[in-house]
């Protein structure tokens, strides 16, 4: 007789318990070193200090709701019903590009690890003739030729590293970030080489939709001051509101849509 076949027995476990089983990887961002926190996974990166950036989002939402709610019903009936539709697609872009610039790597450059700090300090210490054992700090400066000029890099003593050009060590979220111009606290986050694009198609748009809301309220007080006098309209309308938080964004972010020129040379550096 055939002896009878011998099988194994299978596990009956989900491939969830089987994962489980094994031992959790560690993300980068879980063991960033950094003054930063992380959501969704870390797929938004934002400075811990970012109280203002709340305050930012109310100023434009709270804007952009009265001039929906007082402004456009009546320009839509009394002039054309693009207003209301060429505000909304002006209020979608401005926000699309404040969170983008908000929730994103501002171009952070990664420290150095234990053994690659190690590995520079040793070839940057000399030893002290006099006094034997003993090394002196690493220099603050180091020449390298790029495309046949001679550019110093200053080292990083948090970061461990020799920043390229342009970088700078940010002391709010203790990062040394690549092309860095400067941390805005309205958007809670750096400014750098991986979002400056955003940053400043949020600024150029957020002008646009200041100046596009405050012409639109102000066609909407003189249209109502032709039955009465332009300051009763002004003072019994509720479109005096817009008008005057436009103006105030406007003056706190319009100063940052002329920086046209200074955008051009940092990006044809």
């Amino acid at each position: 007789m055939k002896k009878d076949k011998c099988y194994q027995p299978v596990s009956s476990d989900s491939p969830s318990k089987l994962e489980g089983k094994m031992a959790k990887k560690v993300r980068k961002w879980e063991v960033f070193p950094g003054k930063n926190k992380f959501c969704c996974n870390g797929r938004i990166m934002m400075a811990r200090q970012n109280g203002i950036f709340y305050f930012t989002c109310t100023l434009i939402i709270a804007t952009c709701g009265l001039f929906f709610g007082f402004d456009c019903p009546y320009l839509a009936v009394h002039v054309t019903e693009a207003i209301p539709a060429v505000g909304g697609a002006l209020f979608i872009f401005v926000m699309a590009t404040l969170f983008r610039t908000s929730f994103s790597d501002p171009g952070v450059i990664p420290r150095a690890t234990p053994d690659e700090a190690a590995d520079i300090e040793r070839q940057i210490d000399v030893p002290n003739a006099s006094v034997p054992g003993t090394y002196r700090p690493p220099p603050r400066t180091k020449e390298v030729v790029i495309r046949g000029q001679v550019v110093k890099l200053k080292y990083c003593f948090t970061c461990k590293i020799f920043r390229p050009p342009r970088a700078s060590h940010c002391s709010l979220c203790d990062n040394c970030v690549e092309r860095f111009d400067h941390h805005c606290p309205w958007l809670g986050n750096c400014v750098g080489k991986r979002n400056y694009r955003y940053f400043y198609l949020f600024i150029l748009s957020l002008s646009i939709l200041c100046i596009y809301i405050f012409a639109c309220v102000l066609t909407h007080l003189i249209l109502r001051s032709q039955a009465d006098n332009f300051l009763h309209a002004m003072r019994d309308s509720p479109a005096r509101y817009p008008l005057k938080i436009s103006n105030y964004i406007l003056l706190k972010f319009g100063y940052e849509s002329m920086m046209i020129p200074r955008f051009i040379k940092f990006y044809c550096k």
